[in-house]
């Protein structure tokens, strides 16, 4: 059975425009409906965050379905975290990132999840991002600054949803003109819809109710 490396934020709040801070953390329904797919199937997860700190739950995000909460803080997964900086991927097989707006927050600027991402991407082995988490593939660059995901097809929280969620106005940069701006190609779907891209070993999913038709590719290549 394949061991899965969840790159997850370890940011509780997210800095707007204005310098105040927007509760936030992961968004539930893409971590855990991934997670109880993968070990379903007989699959290993392992939880990295930045500083190993145990990743912070959206609440907004716990009222999305029944029973999210439970599942969040019985899971052991996400109680027992490593460090980003202490992962060496070549002990994985494939590697995810949930969104929440926290990845804009810390994974589009840390180095180690960069290099993780990077190093999964020179591997061969699936990679895959959903929401915002494609905010991590911001971190992913070469020393003279381009995105090794440049060129590459994806699809990530749209600015159509970002701002039907009311915060677009307030954010200092929004995902997908910033992943666009990095070289990628930026495919948008209908807001809130499932939707998700596939592009070489990159499996990308737009919005929350992406996150159980991407882990379904992903376990299809595992």
């Amino acid at each position: 059975m394949a061991k899965i490396l969840f790159v997850m934020t370890g940011a509780d709040g997210w800095t707007l425009a204005d310098g105040t801070k927007h509760p936030t953390g992961f968004w539930a329904e893409e971590a855990v409906l991934p997670l109880r797919a993968f070990t379903a199937a007989g699959h290993e997860v392992v939880v990295a965050t930045p500083g190993g700190v145990v990743p912070p739950v959206d609440p907004a995000s716990l009222a999305a379905e029944p029973g999210l909460a439970d599942a969040v803080a019985s899971a052991p997964e996400f109680a027992a975290p490593v460090a980003l900086a202490d992962v060496r991927f070549a002990d994985f097989d494939a590697v995810f990132v949930p969104g929440g707006h926290g990845p804009m927050e810390d994974l589009a600027v840390d180095a180690d999840s960069g290099r993780i991402l990077t190093e999964a991407l020179g591997s061969g082995k699936p990679v895959g991002v959903v929401c915002h988490g494609p905010a991590a593939l911001l971190a992913a660059t070469t020393p003279d600054g381009t995105n090794v995901f440049a060129g590459y097809r994806v699809t990530a929280f749209t600015n159509a949803e970002e701002h039907a969620g009311g915060l677009a106005d307030k954010a200092k940069w929004l995902l997908q003109d910033r992943l666009t701006d990095a070289g990628m190609q930026v495919e948008v779907g209908e807001s809130w819809r499932p939707h998700i891209e596939v592009d070489r070993t990159v499996v990308t999913g737009q919005n929350p109710a992406s996150s159980v038709p991407l882990a379904t590719e992903l376990l299809s290549r595992l």
